[in-house]
């Protein structure tokens, strides 16, 4: 019984770890070096990330320092990082790239709230779904009787109910995090 609601617990959990993941890479005005995770460089044939080719530092609240371990990489990490959808200008001094983050007018600051809600909306349904399989895999089991299969499906939709509290209170936080002038 309880392994598929430990089941439905590790997966509604997985759910809340990809919408803080994917909530680090909402670019706000603040540096936040997860923003260069997904970019990719080709390094002598090989697509790598940025983030296994070079050290990022946050020296300030508004700039990145993007500074690679094999020198001969920089102009290819400058150009993935140009190419890519960050809208980020870097600046390339020869050591070290600097990536400036320009704080957001008001309309982009909405724009980026309202990208915080969609992503929250997205994982709500993911646990929803989670939600739904564990009840239809309740129903299924043969070995429960009705009464042990409502008591269990009563645990699914408590998980549930803390699981998006907890993202409606991870959408407040970044929401509150974008709006911050």
């Amino acid at each position: 019984m309880s392994e598929i609601t430990d089941t439905a617990r590790n997966r509604m959990e997985k759910c809340l770890e990809a919408l803080k993941a994917n909530f680090g890479k909402v670019r706000t005005g603040r540096a936040n070096p997860h923003v260069l995770d997904s970019i990719m460089v080709d390094y002598y044939g090989q697509s790598t990330p940025v983030t296994q080719l070079a050290g990022v530092k946050v020296p300030e609240a508004s700039m990145l320092v993007v500074e690679p371990w094999d020198k001969t990489s920089l102009n290819a990490i400058e150009k993935a990082i140009s190419q890519s959808d960050l809208g980020i200008t870097p600046s390339n001094d020869g050591q070290v790239i600097r990536l400036p983050f320009p704080k957001p007018t008001g309309e982009r600051r909405k724009e980026l709230a309202k990208e915080c809600r969609t992503l929250a909306e997205e994982a709500r349904v993911a646990v929803r779904n989670v939600r739904r399989e564990a009840n239809g895999k309740l129903e299924r089991n043969e070995e429960l009787s009705e009464d042990d299969v409502r008591r269990e499906q009563a645990k699914v939709q408590k998980l549930t109910d803390e699981f998006i509290k907890k993202i409606d209170e991870a959408t407040k936080a970044k929401e509150a995090e974008v709006m911050e002038i």
